[in-house]
């Protein structure tokens, strides 16, 4: 099935952070909090699917407060950080919203995240990804991560399940 067949399947999209919504740049300010910069096309775009009905997640390796005030303030409910295997993460979360892997989807940018991509029916990778998760993705955005990545993937998404047009026809001009 080619990478629209298997969109157009997605109940669930779920998102690595550092490389996927961020540039992968890890900053730390003098008091030893870690800063991060997220790119607003990529929260709309996740907020464009949650409102098709396609449940979106969060799965990072990583913790940082500044992840939990980024999603906290898109309202993505389903945030887990801190995550060594993200394969057993994602099985939980598709056990409780009762979605099985083939309509699930997976976007990483390196070698840690290729399990969980290969156990979703769907995979995505930013342009910038290592070479090993490039060819294992259903999709390769022309955008790198933090720039737009995620966003191409979820109006890649919305497009495959014809609700791309209904998803902007609020901001479209009368």
């Amino acid at each position: 099935m080619d990478a629209t067949g298997r969109a157009r399947q997605l109940r669930l999209m779920a998102f690595d952070v550092d490389g996927v919504l961020t540039d992968g740049s890890i900053w730390y300010a003098d008091d030893g909090s870690e800063l991060k910069a997220f790119n607003a096309l990529d929260g709309a775009g996740m907020k464009m699917l949650e409102k098709a009905g396609i449940a979106v997640a969060i799965i990072t390796g990583r913790q940082a407060p500044c992840v939990e005030h980024r999603m906290r303030n898109l309202g993505i409910p389903h945030l887990y950080q801190d995550v060594h295997d993200k394969v057993a993460c994602l099985q939980g979360i598709l056990d409780r919203l009762g979605i099985e892997a083939a309509q699930a989807g997976f976007m990483g940018d390196d070698v840690m995240d290729l399990a969980a991509m290969a156990a979703c029916g769907f995979s995505a990778a930013p342009a910038n990804a290592h070479d090993a998760v490039l060819r294992h993705a259903t999709l390769v955005t022309t955008q790198r991560g933090g720039q737009g990545a995620v966003r191409e993937v979820c109006d890649f998404i919305l497009a495959a399940q014809g609700q791309l047009e209904a998803a902007i026809a609020p901001w479209m001009p009368q």
